[in-house]
């Protein structure tokens, strides 16, 4: 039985807490990022992390700087032989690294060495890969980079959103990391090194980065609804007004004499949309202020001028 710390702040790290709680291990503590602003009213509130560990009894760490040497303290306290890392949201420091004796081991939503950083799952969706996974890996100074302990494949489905695969992925590679931490523990596992080829980045996505260009081929903006799904969100223009965007529905199509990029036409029960190939249909619009709606609902209720084009 290892004593384990637990590092992460949101959602996503839920399942891998659960698991490593139920799993052999104990988890003497979690580390988690400080109570922050959020919601439309943006209270200060805790990390879900956090207040599952509050749930759960487990002291909860909440450090503003990694780099203070009483955080250090804290840690080594614990006494932790290893610290689990899901989505923590901040890079450890290299005086924080020998504390547990098993290592920091990271859980990452990605084929390592294929989209290291903030938003792999984000950047496989906007590439269009066929699969994705994830990697346990050891924790060194360079970005995502350490030895890898354990891996596991998922299929990207047709429809999937950053928020579906990664709701699939938090799941699976739970049972990963206890895995991973059960066979450190054990002293059966071996790392292998990352190999130098197929090296890519996935640094985190930027309210720009998630705005549709109507000019793009139809694929590549169902790609880039998908991927921008739920957070950052994507969104357009219409005479200035932003709009947020649901995923598109069903496949980007080819229509007759197409509506040049950006402008609507109603088809039936259906908004058509120009783009750099052919048309796509919208799926939900939300405009400010109000709830998210079909594209329909949303296109009667607007009283639109002919030949409307979003993107302006």
């Amino acid at each position: 039985m290892a004593r384990l710390l637990f590092a992460g702040t949101p959602a996503v790290a839920l399942p891998a807490l659960d698991a490593l709680v139920a799993s052999r291990h104990q988890v003497v503590g979690v580390l988690t990022r400080p109570d922050s602003p959020t919601g439309r009213g943006r209270r200060t509130a805790a990390s879900p992390v956090a207040c599952r560990a509050d749930e759960l009894g487990l002291p909860v760490l909440r450090a503003p700087s990694l780099r203070d040497p009483g955080v250090r303290a804290a840690i080594a306290e614990l006494g932790a032989d290893c610290a689990p890392v899901v989505a923590y949201g901040a890079l450890l420091p290299p005086e924080l690294l020998d504390l547990p004796r098993l290592g920091w081991v990271n859980l990452h939503f990605s084929l390592l060495p294929a989209w290291r950083g903030a938003a792999p799952v984000q950047h496989s969706l906007l590439a269009g890969d066929d699969t994705c996974g994830a990697t346990t890996f050891t924790i060194v100074e360079e970005l995502d980079a350490g030895p890898v302990l354990g891996r596991l494949t998922e299929m990207i489905h047709r429809h999937d959103t950053t928020g579906s695969l990664l709701d699939r992925l938090s799941r699976s590679g739970a049972d990963l990391l206890v895995a991973t931490v059960d066979g450190l523990d054990d002293g059966v596992l071996v790392p292998s090194p990352q190999p130098s080829d197929g090296i890519s980045y996935a640094p985190r996505l930027s309210v720009d980065d998630a705005r549709v260009r109507w000019s793009d081929p139809g694929l590549a903006i169902d790609r880039r609804v998908r991927a921008c799904t739920p957070s950052p969100g994507a969104w357009t223009t219409l005479d200035g007004v932003r709009l947020k965007l649901g995923p598109l529905r069903p496949e980007p199509i080819e229509v007759a004499d197409p509506p040049p990029a950006g402008e609507l036409r109603l088809s039936k029960n259906h908004v058509l949309v120009g783009s750099g190939t052919g048309c796509v249909l919208l799926g939900e619009v939300q405009p400010p202020g109000k709830r998210p709606m079909p594209a329909i609902e949303w296109v009667r209720g607007a009283r639109l001028q002919p030949n409307a084009r979003l993107g302006t």
